[in-house]
Protein backbone atom coordinates (compact mmCIF):
# COMPACT_ATOMS: atom_id res chain seq x y z
CA UNK A 1 0.00 0.00 0.00
CA UNK A 2 1.37 3.36 -1.00
CA UNK A 3 2.04 5.70 1.88
CA UNK A 4 2.04 9.48 1.74
CA UNK A 5 4.29 11.56 3.97
CA UNK A 6 3.78 15.30 4.12
CA UNK A 7 6.37 17.73 5.46
CA UNK A 8 7.45 21.34 5.34
CA UNK A 9 4.85 22.92 7.56
CA UNK A 10 5.64 25.14 10.49
CA UNK A 11 5.03 28.45 12.17
CA UNK A 12 5.06 31.45 9.88
CA UNK A 13 3.96 35.05 10.17
CA UNK A 14 1.02 36.37 8.24
CA UNK A 15 2.16 37.05 4.72
CA UNK A 16 4.94 34.49 4.97
CA UNK A 17 5.78 31.55 2.76
CA UNK A 18 6.43 27.85 3.06
CA UNK A 19 7.17 24.97 0.75
CA UNK A 20 5.19 21.85 1.54
CA UNK A 21 6.25 18.43 0.28
CA UNK A 22 4.45 15.14 -0.07
CA UNK A 23 6.51 12.04 -0.72
CA UNK A 24 4.88 8.84 -1.90
CA UNK A 25 6.37 5.47 -1.07
CA UNK A 26 5.65 4.17 -4.55
CA UNK A 27 5.81 5.42 -8.12
CA UNK A 28 2.35 6.81 -8.35
CA UNK A 29 2.81 10.30 -9.74
CA UNK A 30 3.25 9.07 -13.29
CA UNK A 31 -0.05 7.20 -13.18
CA UNK A 32 -2.17 9.39 -10.91
CA UNK A 33 -3.36 12.94 -10.83
CA UNK A 34 -2.44 14.28 -7.42
CA UNK A 35 -3.89 16.92 -5.18
CA UNK A 36 -3.36 18.96 -2.05
CA UNK A 37 -6.03 19.37 0.58
CA UNK A 38 -6.34 21.05 3.94
CA UNK A 39 -8.40 20.35 6.99
CA UNK A 40 -8.76 22.09 10.31
CA UNK A 41 -9.92 20.14 13.39
CA UNK A 42 -13.66 19.71 13.37
CA UNK A 43 -14.02 20.93 9.81
CA UNK A 44 -14.40 19.18 6.51
CA UNK A 45 -11.41 18.58 4.32
CA UNK A 46 -11.12 21.14 1.54
CA UNK A 47 -9.49 20.77 -1.84
CA UNK A 48 -6.64 23.20 -2.49
CA UNK A 49 -4.98 22.27 -5.79
CA UNK A 50 -4.50 19.36 -8.16
CA UNK A 51 -3.02 18.40 -11.48
CA UNK A 52 -4.39 16.65 -14.54
CA UNK A 53 -1.83 14.48 -16.28
CA UNK A 54 0.90 16.54 -14.65
CA UNK A 55 0.26 19.32 -17.13
CA UNK A 56 -2.82 21.25 -16.14
CA UNK A 57 -2.91 22.62 -12.63
CA UNK A 58 -6.07 23.79 -10.92
CA UNK A 59 -6.44 25.81 -7.74
CA UNK A 60 -9.27 26.68 -5.45
CA UNK A 61 -10.32 30.29 -5.76
CA UNK A 62 -9.08 31.10 -2.28
CA UNK A 63 -5.46 30.20 -3.09
CA UNK A 64 -5.23 31.07 -6.76
CA UNK A 65 -2.32 33.41 -7.36
CA UNK A 66 -0.72 32.64 -4.00
CA UNK A 67 -0.06 28.89 -4.07
CA UNK A 68 1.96 26.97 -6.65
CA UNK A 69 1.63 23.25 -7.21
CA UNK A 70 4.41 21.18 -8.73
CA UNK A 71 5.58 17.60 -8.89
CA UNK A 72 8.72 15.57 -9.43
CA UNK A 73 7.98 12.11 -10.80
CA UNK A 74 11.55 10.93 -10.29
CA UNK A 75 11.28 11.70 -6.59
CA UNK A 76 7.65 10.59 -6.28
CA UNK A 77 7.01 13.91 -4.61
CA UNK A 78 4.54 16.73 -5.06
CA UNK A 79 5.04 20.21 -3.68
CA UNK A 80 2.92 23.12 -2.71
CA UNK A 81 4.65 26.47 -2.51
CA UNK A 82 2.48 28.74 -0.43
CA UNK A 83 2.90 32.48 -0.42
CA UNK A 84 1.24 35.35 1.42
CA UNK A 85 -0.30 33.08 4.03
CA UNK A 86 -3.38 34.26 5.86
CA UNK A 87 -4.32 33.69 9.50
CA UNK A 88 -7.29 31.56 8.52
CA UNK A 89 -4.99 29.21 6.64
CA UNK A 90 -3.71 27.79 9.88
CA UNK A 91 -4.54 24.14 9.42
CA UNK A 92 -3.21 20.72 8.42
CA UNK A 93 -2.23 20.19 4.80
CA UNK A 94 -2.51 16.81 3.13
CA UNK A 95 -1.90 15.27 -0.25
CA UNK A 96 -3.64 12.41 -1.99
CA UNK A 97 -4.61 11.43 -5.48
CA UNK A 98 -7.06 13.76 -7.15
CA UNK A 99 -9.78 11.20 -6.38
CA UNK A 100 -8.61 10.68 -2.80
CA UNK A 101 -7.98 6.99 -3.32
CA UNK A 102 -5.04 6.46 -0.98
CA UNK A 103 -4.89 6.27 2.81
CA UNK A 104 -4.38 9.74 4.21
CA UNK A 105 -1.00 10.62 5.65
CA UNK A 106 -0.45 12.48 8.89
CA UNK A 107 -0.39 15.81 7.11
CA UNK A 108 1.82 18.78 7.83
CA UNK A 109 0.64 21.56 10.12
CA UNK A 110 0.86 25.17 9.01
CA UNK A 111 0.38 27.79 11.70
CA UNK A 112 0.09 31.41 10.65
CA UNK A 113 0.66 33.99 13.36
CA UNK A 114 -0.10 37.67 13.44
Amino acid sequence: QVQLVESGGGLVQRGGSLRLSCAASGSILSTNDMGWYRQAPGKERAWVASDVHGVHIYYSDSVKGRFTYSGDNAKNTVYLQVYNLRLEETTGYYCNTAHETLPWGQGTQVTVSS
